[in-house]
């Protein structure tokens, strides 16, 4: 019963979020005023096959990193995360868990930010968020899922990226993530999801060899400057600011550029060339 209810809930809160509130381009065609369906499994990292089953009671297991992803996307007050939660069978998070969370008022400082390139990442360094701006100037992330979501997994196993690195800073920076992974690990020691993403990762030579290598600390970050080489806009220096939401572990990235320059020209032409192209 509460797995059919699960999916019930999920559809008509999806019904309730406009395509605005959630970031989503609107478009001239809707018959709707909520989130399409292919709309929200994007927008939760989740297949749109998958997110059919859950809501027409086919799929009865979502896992609670679904379950908060959907809560994310469908902007949940507390009391309605805790009912989704329990309609899928999940006790709601406690201290243990890597928290994943993002609070209303972390969403209104997002909001705020609508226009720049942000992207959020829980402790374990996972995808929990990336707006629009963000994907039109790195690339689209709505379609990653599992360990394609992780930034040390992509680091490790040199996936695809625009961000540009010379061989050392890219070896520095993989050392940097996995030192915090680490970290975060010895704080979260009774949290399942993140002892199997370890053990995920220790398939990778490189990730291993690093995670064992507790003797030689990372070297510190030395700049918060980032190279991007855009495919329309070229190379792209930006500022990189890493905010941290303390009580809920969050990581929030800001990619800004100086008024006036050059970069920032760049910036603005790859945020309007990237977006058409994700909306056409």
């Amino acid at each position: 019963m509460e797995t059919w209810e699960f999916g019930r809930t999920v559809r008509r809160w999806r019904d309730r979020v406009s395509p605005e509130a959630a970031g989503v381009p609107a478009g001239r065609r809707r018959r709707a005023a909520g989130l399409r369906r292919e709309e929200l499994a994007a927008l939760a990292g989740i297949s749109a096959d998958y997110l059919t089953r859950l809501e027409q009671g086919r799929a009865t297991a979502p896992s609670a990193q679904v379950v908060e992803a959907l809560a994310r996307a469908l902007r949940l007050a507390d009391a309605e995360r805790d009912l989704l939660y329990t309609l899928a069978g999940h006790a709601t998070p406690g201290r243990d868990v890597v928290p994943s969370r993002i609070t209303p008022s972390v969403r209104r400082l997002l909001d705020r930010l609508s226009y720049t390139p942000v992207v959020v990442y829980d402790a374990s360094w996972t995808l929990v968020l990336a707006n629009a701006p963000y994907d039109a100037l790195m690339g689209d992330t709505t379609s990653w899922t599992g360990l394609e979501r992780n930034a040390v997994w992509r680091n490790v196993t040199r996936m695809p990226t625009r961000v540009v690195h010379s061989p050392r800073e890219q070896e520095e920076h993989e050392a940097r993530l996995v030192a915090a992974l680490r970290l975060t690990a010895s704080q979260y020691p009774a949290d399942l999801g993140l002892r199997r993403l370890v053990a995920d990762l220790l398939t990778s030579e490189r990730f291993a060899e690093l995670w064992h290598d507790e003797a030689s600390p990372p070297v510190p970050d030395p700049s918060r400057h980032k190279t991007v080489d855009h495919p329309a806009a070229g190379l792209i220096t930006l500022d990189c600011d890493t905010l941290i939401v303390a009580q809920d572990d969050l990581r929030i990235t800001v990619y800004t550029a100086e008024p006036g320059t050059e970069d920032a020209d760049r910036l603005a032409l790859a945020l309007v060339v990237g977006t058409q192209s994700m909306s056409s």
